[in-house]
């Protein structure tokens, strides 16, 4: 159960980058996410622990979600994907920080993502940003722990790389 608290100390304090890469992902000071949103969907609360089990790729946006918000939600989905058998171990979260709502057409383009209404939230006062929150792609571990992001315009090549070395060092035994 703690492998992937381990799995992100290890990857944090000796530094295990893969050789060669430039925009592999920051990894932050770890903490764990305590806010809740309104989940658009369902209408209901999504409290951060909801992410637990999984681990999680987040993005802060607007809901009118404009080219590069779009292009966040397909590269999160496409490394998703690209994990083949370890992908049900992905989750993608969009949090909308503002009153817009999406799109039904571009909700169901990333049928699978989870739609929170965060406008107003504490939730989005936990995530550290260089310049913008909207800049981001946020990686949560499976314990709930906000742990990493990605750069603007990241290299979804290298992110897909990041998370199979995550997925293989936090493989639980069944």
């Amino acid at each position: 159960m703690l492998s992937p608290v381990i799995a992100s100390y290890l990857l944090h304090v000796f530094e295990i980058r893969p050789q060669g890469t430039v925009n592999y992902g920051e990894l932050l000071d770890v903490s764990t996410l305590k806010g809740q949103a309104h989940n658009i969907e369902n209408n209901t609360i999504f409290r951060a622990r909801d992410l637990r089990g999984k681990w999680s790729f987040i993005s802060i946006d607007s809901g009118q979600c404009d080219e590069y918000c779009q292009k966040k939600l397909y590269q999160m989905r496409q490394v998703r994907l690209v994990q083949n058998t370890e992908k049900d171990r992905i989750g993608r979260v969009w949090l909308i920080d503002d009153h817009h709502l999406p799109h039904q057409e571009l909700k169901n383009e990333y049928e699978g993502t989870v739609f929170l209404s965060a406008k107003d939230s504490d939730l989005l006062s936990e995530f550290p940003a260089v310049h913008s929150r909207r800049d981001h792609i946020y990686v949560v571990d499976p314990m709930g722990n906000l742990m990493m992001r990605y750069p603007r315009d990241a290299n979804p090549t290298k992110i897909s790389n990041d998370m199979k070395l995550l997925l293989k060092l936090s493989h639980f035994e069944h």
